[in-house]
């Protein structure tokens, strides 16, 4: 795979406009970048991505998981990551077997963000059955505290810019493992999922915890990468619940520092 550095924020010049509290001044401002992800798996031209330029390596290989494309990072032959006039382009080499599925979804692609939906056109396929999850955790509420309280100190992007999600790994204890961030909570999860696989961490041994609203097709790629547990910063949507419960997924929402909802799979955290 390429070596190559991004600037993953920009500086722009504003005016600081008092309200609340008056002073009117100039100022400055770190803004996350915004960019075009072109993806060409096996010189066909995949789908066009918006997504903050880090991580991108990550970035492809969770996004070729979460579409099932491939089973696992073993089976990306090569990644080559390019700088164009306006983005980025990014060229994947897969087996002849996973390039018959990228044909296919190639043919019905039509999304344009990273949300699992891209190229499934009808509504019996979106919710097609998801598999069952057989992995279990057991943890404590003191555990998911001390995860959410540890996530600040994981998110650099966040901290300079203020307008990017997190995806973290934790352990059952909650002790956070690895974290990625994206303008797109679908691009920060799906880079979290590719970072495990790179690093070959088992995503069944411990939870993820999200600063998103808990959508349904983040259960859908938590479910999907074998992952028992999700805990979202915001609130589910009903589609989200009623996913995670089918599956077998242990589901908490709206957790801040004073209280969480446990959505589904109570029976696994323990005290």
């Amino acid at each position: 795979m390429s070596a190559h550095s991004y600037e993953p924020t920009q500086t722009i010049a504003v005016q600081r406009l008092g309200l609340a509290t008056e002073g009117d001044a100039p100022a400055v401002r770190d803004v996350p970048v915004e960019a075009p992800i072109a993806i060409d798996i096996g010189g066909i031209g995949y789908a066009v991505m918006m997504a903050t330029p880090l991580d991108l390596e990550d970035y492809l290989t969770g996004f070729m998981l979460s579409e099932g494309l491939i089973r696992g990072s073993r089976e990306i032959g090569s990644l080559v990551i390019s700088a164009v006039e306006g983005g980025w382009v990014t060229r994947v080499a897969l087996p002849p077997d996973a390039m018959q599925k990228v044909m296919v979804r190639a043919r019905r692609r039509v999304g344009e963000s990273s949300c699992g939906l891209c190229g499934i056109d009808n509504i019996a396929e979106v919710l097609r059955p998801l598999p069952q999850l057989k992995a279990r955790i057991t943890t404590t509420r003191a555990a998911i505290g001390a995860a959410l309280d540890e996530l600040p100190h994981h998110q650099p992007l966040s901290r300079q810019t203020g307008a990017v999600h997190a995806a973290a790994f934790c352990t059952p204890d909650g002790q956070i493992q690895l974290v990625r961030e994206d303008v797109g909570r679908h691009n920060a999860l799906d880079k979290l999922i590719g970072a495990l696989a790179r690093a070959g961490m088992d995503p069944a041994s411990g939870f993820f915890l999200l600063s998103a609203r808990c959508s349904y097709e983040l259960v859908e790629k938590t479910v999907r990468a074998g992952c028992p547990m999700l805990v979202t910063i915001s609130a589910p949507t009903s589609l989200a619940v009623e996913r995670a419960r089918s599956a077998g997924l242990t589901l908490v929402a709206l957790a801040r520092p004073d209280a969480a909802l446990v959505v589904s799979g109570a029976e696994t955290i323990i005290a």
